[in-house]
């Protein structure tokens, strides 16, 4: 129901990441946790992009966020990450900060009928042009319904191209 926000959380390792969607669960390249991980964020940015525009004028509206670099255990079993983590520690924010983005989005007012938008420390910032093409969003999509066996995403049918 309307007023409603979506907020999906992505990471700005999505910029350096390849989107292939002939491959995206690894069957036939080597697996990388490290490209999994770009490819994952790029692809849910992508998707939020895709639910802004299939939800546009419904009241409901989908933004994706990076919380920052935040102390987790996200990068601890893979072996290039691990390291990088372990170097990276001191410059972490808590879950707490990295979470602040997050909640702006999905509560302040100033931002109530905001759409489509990719936000880094409480404000809209640019993304991968990859996530910005329609063709990409519009496969990716048709490959998330036969994955998640949900065919036309719960009534997310494509409409017109929204400008946002």
């Amino acid at each position: 129901s309307a007023p409603a926000r979506i907020v999906n959380v992505s990471s700005a390792m999505h910029r350096s990441a390849r989107l292939d969607l002939d491959d995206i669960q690894f069957e036939r390249r080597r697996y990388s946790g490290t490209a999994a991980y770009g490819q994952s964020k790029l692809a849910v940015l992508a998707v939020t992009l895709e639910q802004a525009a299939r939800l546009a004028g419904t009241g409901v509206t989908a933004n994706a966020v990076h919380p920052g670099f935040v102390r987790t255990r996200l990068g601890e079993h893979d072996g290039l990450l691990r390291i990088a983590w372990r170097l990276g520690s001191p410059l972490m924010v808590s879950p707490e900060v990295g979470a602040r983005t997050s909640v702006r989005v999905a509560s302040a007012d100033d931002l109530a009928g905001v759409t489509g938008r990719y936000f880094a420390n409480g404000h809209p910032v640019s993304y991968s042009p990859i996530a910005d093409d329609v063709a990409i969003r519009a496969r990716l999509w048709a490959e998330l319904e036969k994955l998640t066996l949900v065919p036309e995403a719960v009534g997310l049918r494509r409409r017109a191209p929204a400008v946002l």
